[in-house]
Order: structure tokens, then sequence, then C-alpha cells
């Protein structure tokens, strides 16, 4: 391959973009709209949990148990009834998720030291957030029975007894338990994919449509000559979106950064040659702007989405999907990013992932190189 060549075709693909504001809005404002809108929007995190109470018994001991609830961050009181239609309605019409009855003898059972029974009904139409919700409320119900059984126990003369066992837990990498912290790194790692992808995929079947592949053929130019110049532009403008990415991942959502950034430089270069690789293979076996994009978007945005672990986690995936995500090239780069960014770790655990992201680019080119044909073939 010869420098020149590649710095020609560089150069009229640099022009393509600058002149056309599709590209441009593709390359920039489609990534940080993506961005904002998922950082924002996806969450995984329950609190506020909105419920609505049924207070029967009155007491100062049933007002206790439901301060409880109420003092909360994690529940939000949504209101008060005094009949189970209300509470009905109100599940129905997603005004509350979880409704709490306290009957009548509450408080005298509680008061006699005899075991007293609340009513927790819950919305299990999103399991995933009744479950949390449950889990939760069965925390708060423990520590509150945990008191009364104290309480009782001083009343009976036998002093303050001491807990036979005492748990301090310590959270690791991500103290805050914000799911931000991890959806932010790998919401790159999706963006990088999908767009480093849709945009290689229009370069090469734009030349077939527009019929501007006649005359690079007619040049001494070579196929992996046009592939590398074509790749170059695209590279820089992932390159940009990644800067950019970093920056309002940092700066904006304040997600914590913990690793060498040096480091996570160069990994993603390997993985956004990744991903131009995988575009440009895609518009040259496409040649068609519309199968190309259709295609790009098809390979790379839903496997990004749902195989990668970006949202679900692959240990909880079926054996065959799990075996499925290894040729998911943004899987890795989800764990590289989660690892850089919230663990700290280097190379020395990271190795694996960089060397089957380095086999993905390699495998990706070479394909896109051989079946690159210097000639027009007629369908």
């Amino acid at each position: 391959m010869k420098f020149q060549r590649i710095k020609a075709v560089a150069k009229k693909e640099f022009l393509h973009v600058l002149r056309d504001p599709r590209s441009l809005v593709l390359g920039f404002a489609i990534p940080m709209l993506l961005l904002f809108m998922f950082g924002y929007a996806l969450t995984l995190d329950v609190d506020r949990v909105p419920f609505i109470a049924w207070d029967q018994s009155s007491t100062a001991e049933s007002r206790d148990f439901l301060s409880r609830f109420t003092g909360s961050r994690y529940f939000s009181l949504a209101g008060s009834t005094d009949n189970y239609r209300d509470i009905e309605r109100a599940i129905d019409e997603r005004r509350a998720l979880m409704a709490l009855v306290i009957p009548p003898d509450f408080g005298r059972r509680v008061g006699s030291g005899r075991p007293a029974k609340a009513q927790l009904l819950v919305d299990g139409s999103d399991s995933n957030t009744a479950t949390i919700a449950l889990g939760y409320a069965e925390f708060i119900v423990s520590t509150y029975s945990q008191k009364v059984a104290l309480e009782e126990f001083r009343r009976s003369g036998g002093g303050t007894p001491k807990p036979p066992l005492v748990v301090e837990p310590r959270v690791w990498f991500n103290a805050d338990m914000l799911s931000r912290n991890a959806i932010v790194p790998g919401l790159i790692a999706v963006i990088m994919m999908v767009i480093a992808a849709l945009l290689t995929s229009l370069t090469v079947a734009r030349e077939w449509e527009t019929g501007t592949m006649e005359q690079l053929v007619s040049t001494p130019l070579k196929g992996p000559e046009l592939i590398v110049g074509k790749l170059v532009p695209y590279f820089c403008i992932g390159m940009i979106d990644l800067g950019l990415s970093l920056l309002v991942g940092r700066y904006v959502f304040g997600v914590p950064f913990r690793g060498d950034r040096p480091l996570l430089l160069f990994l993603s270069i390997i993985f956004l040659l990744v991903a131009l690789s995988l575009g440009m293979l895609i518009s040259i076996a496409g040649k068609s702007q519309f199968v190309a994009s259709q295609f790009a978007m098809v390979a790379t945005m839903l496997p990004a989405f749902l195989l990668s672990g970006f949202v679900f986690p692959i240990e909880n995936m079926p054996v065959v999907i799990q075996w499925a995500t290894h040729l998911i090239p943004a899987r890795y780069f989800v764990t590289i990013l989660r690892g850089i960014y919230l663990k700290g770790v280097g190379l020395e655990v990271l190795w694996r992932e960089a060397l089957l992201l380095a086999a993905f680019g390699g495998v990706f080119f070479m394909l896109a190189v051989r079946k690159f044909r210097k000639k027009i073939v007629s369908d």
C-alpha cells in the first residue's frame, strides 16, 4: 500500500463528509442525542416507589410502622384510603405500585408483645421493579420487628442483648450503588459500535449507487488502499465522539473514572477499528445504501443492546445465548469500559478482551479486503 494513494482517498472522503450535512449530523449530533437520552432515561435504580396506605389501627404503633416507609427514600406515600376499592383503582391506574394495609388489631397486638400482621399488595406487572420493592419492604419490616423485639426484651428485664452477628457491608467500585455509573460506560460502547458501523456501511455502497466506482476502478488504486483511505475520516469522527462521550460522562453524569486514560484510549482505538471494519464489510457486501444501513443497524444495535451485558447480565441468560454473546465485539468493550472506569483495572486483567477485539478487527478487515473486487460485477 502506498501512503499517497491512501491520503488521496481519505481527502476525498473528508470532503464528502464536510459537504454532506447528513453525515455530520449522523456523526456528531446523534451520538450525543443517544448519550443524553439514554443516560437520563435509562435507569435500573428503584426508589421513590409510590404506595398507598390504609391504616385501620390508627394507633401510635401503626403510625410508627407506617413512618418507616414514608421516611425511607425508597418509598413515597401517594395517598391514604379506607377501602380496597381505592387501592385496586390506584394500582390499576399506576398511581401506586404498592399498597400497605394495617389491620385494626395491629397496635394492640404489638403493644402486648404478640405477633402482628400487615398486608402488602404489590403490582407484579413489572416483575423486576416489584421484586426490588418487595426486598425494600421486607428489610423495613425486618428492622421494625427487631426494634419491637428489643423493646419487649428490655421491658421484661432482660437488659440490652448483644446481637450474635453484625454485618457491616462495604460496596466496592460503585459505592453509591447508582446504575448510571454502569450504564453510561456501557452506553459509550453501544454508541461507538452503532455509529461507526452505520457511517462506514454507506461509503462503498454510495460509490456503487452514484456510479463513481467506475472512476475508482480506472485508477491504480488497490483494494486495501481504498478501504483504509475511506476508514480514516470516520476514524477521526469516532475519536471525537469518544472524547465528547467521556467528557459528558464525567462532567454531566458525574461517572467516576478510576483507571488509566492512555489504556482506555488504546483499547478504544482497537474497538473503533473493529466497528469501522465491520461497517466497511457490510458496505462492500451490500452495494446499496438502504440495504447496507438496515443491515448495519440489525448487526450492531440489537446485539450491542441485548447481548453485550450493557443492560441485561450475561450470567442470567440461557446457556446457548451466553455462548452466542462471545461473537459480539461490544461485549468485550463493555467489560473493558466498566473495568477501567469503575474498578481501575489494567491490561493484566483485560488482556483477553483486548486480544479478542484485535482478532475481531483483523478478521473483519481481511474479509472486507477479500470481498472487495476492483472490478464491476454485473448482478
